[in-house]
């Protein structure tokens, strides 16, 4: 295992297309959930603790060796929105694009075959950390990591929020990070049945409202 690996993987500027969706972000400002930092730190956090723990927990399993077929379709009975479930699956699809790019791997390639629309993003974000040789931990660190710098992100954009705060929260959030990782790890080792279901009902209703926009800044 090589922690550059994990480095790489999660580093904002891998070409998994990421970049192009706020992870909520952009309904909640527009909403008013979201108006400076304290707001942001809020929003993180509990997206971190339900839908990204969740995700989270996916990956781990996809970087133990379990099936990511049945995976796919526990993300899948995890996701209620529509607009989520296709988001998933298009950032899903051009990961795979990038990992097998970036790490060949026979695991990536079926994965291809069998999911030639996008197989859920956390599974293929797990796949690619095996095949880089990483653990069911780096990569719930991976997603954990995402599910907080996404937002953070954006709300740069969004709100003109000072770069400098929007670090701070991400830091400030890192011992939450480290404990989504572990549960989500622990959750792994017992199977796909005892895997977290945690959601966020409020982000599923944004999230259907978000793709009905004419106009968008962001495409989630």
């Amino acid at each position: 295992m090589t922690r550059a690996a994990l480095l790489v993987l999660a580093d904002g500027r891998f070409p998994a297309g990421g970049h192009a969706h706020s992870g909520g972000a952009e309904p909640a400002v527009k909403a008013g959930r979201i108006r400076d930092a304290r707001d942001l730190e809020t929003f993180c956090r509990g997206r971190l603790h339900t839908s990204g723990l969740t995700a989270a927990a996916l990956a781990a399993a996809a970087a133990l060796g379990h099936d990511p077929a049945a995976l796919d379709e526990a993300a899948d009975a995890r996701t209620p929105s529509p607009a989520l479930r296709a988001t998933a699956r298009k950032l899903g699809r051009q990961m795979l694009r990038a990992a097998r790019a970036t790490w060949p791997s026979p695991e990536l390639d079926a994965l291809a075959r069998a999911f030639p629309r996008g197989a859920h993003q956390p599974v293929v974000l797990g796949l690619a950390a095996r095949a880089a040789g990483l653990g069911p931990e780096d990569a719930a660190h991976c997603v954990a990591y995402e599910t907080v710098s996404g937002p953070a992100t954006a709300a740069v954009r969004l709100l003109s929020l000072d770069p400098f705060q929007a670090t701070a929260v991400l830091a400030r959030l890192a011992p939450d990070m480290d404990a989504v990782a572990a549960r989500a790890a622990r959750a792994a080792d017992h199977g796909i049945d005892a895997l977290p279901a945690a959601s966020a009902p409020l982000l599923d209703i944004t999230a259907e409202q978000h793709a009905a926009w004419p106009v968008r800044l962001f495409a989630s």
